[in-house]
């Protein structure tokens, strides 16, 4: 019995391989005669669309993400575009404001302190000089110059490139290949068209009407007319309407294409400019929407502008400066510091979107000390986001953390621009404090809402109804800032 097992288990060792290749092979041959569709290649079974417009989807998907790649270049287009309608603008005039502006600035988180100057360029049509005057106890100068993205491309005055020596600065094309004269601070432009924002920043015991006549003192030609410029023109908005902001709907578009029309492309935009074109927005073509285009960039611009403003709800308003406040820095910098958000593998386009909704000309770089700093009040001292129609109060310290002065800006939160109102007063600063009611300890306390508290008139911000984002200026921050041990308290809500 003993030799018959041994038998068998020498059989089984021996046919056991032979019957599982047989029985593999068995498998496979059965498998290839039961497939009859290939893996892969279309949907599930019983799959079906979910539109049955798809020339419509397809436009509205490409209106909708052309909107958040294009807003740098759509929000300081608007600038020029509203100056030539607006203003009567031309190359190389200089708008200089003889006072400080207005709610008839219509611009997103413009400043009501200080008088603005603003210029706009066409370097197709030649290397373009800036001449900046010398900081002095005359006045001195704070802006950017950026291109056709709105990317600086040269600060000026103090923290510029002329370390406010003043100075000629020449901005020439990105196929420029003429001689650049000595003496001049060269400046490349990878666009065409360039804008620049300065404040004419008014020293101790300077007033506004100085400032303006030191902003008069600079001057913009072409190269070509250096050796006899022509005399500067300047155009001085003050009192009159100048509407920058960018529209969310099918006109948003016709400024697209105006802006493609002109400038070169980026080969990380190649893509976005292929998608474009089903939109009817090819370089080098006119504008030419069919009426499916002309729907979906209508709806595609309302809907991109409630996907921002629902996106600072929600994620904005999470990175407050001060753990415990509801205070978010205006100025939110990609990861390198920068704000070109541009990554070795990607661009990031909500991010860049955002930041270019609520702010327009940033410096290259955020550094850990910047010159200024505006906090954005994004909720009460509860964490309840600001509401239309409600009173609310900010006790300002009497010393505040500021080398030259601090002012509190009110907005309109849906346009992020100045509210209209009877008295059109849009900011109280620290030049404003002697004309305020003052608190036993020299601070003040400032009132934000439709109405103003009884006999609170001098410390009140009007809203007219309007969903409020307050932006406390800091100009020239101290280390008390930087460091964050200075804490400014929050907004509270008052009760009627």
């Amino acid at each position: 019995m003993k030799g018959v097992n041994l038998l068998m288990t020498r059989m089984t060792t021996r046919l056991l391989p032979c019957l599982l290749a047989t029985a593999i092979a068995t498998c496979v041959m059965a498998s290839a005669q039961a497939a009859t569709e290939p893996l892969g290649g279309q949907p599930p079974q019983g799959s079906a669309p979910s539109v049955k417009d798809f020339d419509y989807q397809i436009k509205y998907q490409r209106a909708f993400e052309a909107i958040l790649w294009n807003m740098p270049a759509i929000a300081i287009y608007s600038f020029r575009r509203a100056a030539e309608k607006d203003l009567g603008y031309k190359d190389n005039d200089i708008i200089a404001y003889s006072a400080t502006a207005t709610p008839q600035l219509e611009a997103i988180t413009a400043n009501s302190t200080t008088p603005y100057i603003a210029a706009y360029t066409d370097l197709r049509k030649g290397p373009v000089v800036l001449e900046i005057p010398k900081a002095s106890a005359e006045g001195s100068l704070y802006g950017q110059v950026v291109d056709a993205w709105q990317l600086t491309i040269a600060d000026v005055g103090p923290a510029g490139l002329d370390k406010g020596q003043g100075g000629k600065y020449l901005f020439t094309a990105p196929d420029y290949k003429g001689e650049v004269p000595k003496g001049y601070i060269h400046v490349v432009s990878p666009n065409y068209r360039i804008a620049l924002a300065f404040r004419s920043v008014p020293p101790p015991g300077k007033s506004a009407k100085d400032a303006y006549a030191y902003a008069k003192r600079l001057r913009m030609y072409y190269l070509s007319e250096a050796k006899s410029p022509p005399q500067q023109k300047f155009i001085d908005p003050a009192h009159e309407r100048y509407p920058t902001l960018p529209f969310y709907d099918e006109r948003h578009f016709e400024d697209m294409h105006a802006i493609m029309s002109v400038e070169p492309v980026r080969e990380h935009d190649k893509v976005m400019m292929g998608m474009l074109s089903s939109l009817g927005i090819v370089k080098g073509k006119p504008f030419a929407p069919d009426e499916t285009a002309k729907r979906a960039m209508h709806q595609a611009a309302i809907d991109a502008w409630f996907y921002l403003q629902q996106w600072f709800d929600t994620e904005m308003s999470k990175r407050v400066y001060w753990p415990d406040r509801h205070y978010v820095s205006l100025l939110q910098p990609d990861a390198n510091r920068k704000f070109n958000f541009i990554y070795d593998d990607r661009i990031d386009l909500t991010e860049r979107a955002a930041e270019y909704f609520w702010c327009t000309y940033m410096p290259k770089v955020l550094s850990d000390s910047p010159a200024t700093s505006y906090q954005m009040a994004m909720a009460d001292k509860d964490g309840k986001p600001l509401e239309a129609g409600q009173l609310y109060k900010l006790d300002v310290p009497k010393d505040m953390p500021v080398k030259q002065f601090w002012a509190l800006t009110v907005y309109d939160r849906a346009t992020f621009s100045f509210i209209y109102s009877d008295s059109n007063r849009t900011t109280l600063s620290s030049f404003d404090v002697e004309k305020m009611k003052k608190n036993a300890d020299g601070g003040v306390t400032i009132y934000v809402g439709p109405t103003a508290p009884s006999g609170e008139e001098a410390n009140w911000i009007p809203t007219s109804g309007k969903r409020p984002l307050p932006a406390m200026r800091f100009y020239g921050p101290t280390e008390a800032f930087n460091n964050k041990t200075f804490k400014l308290p929050d907004f509270e809500r008052v009760n009627p």
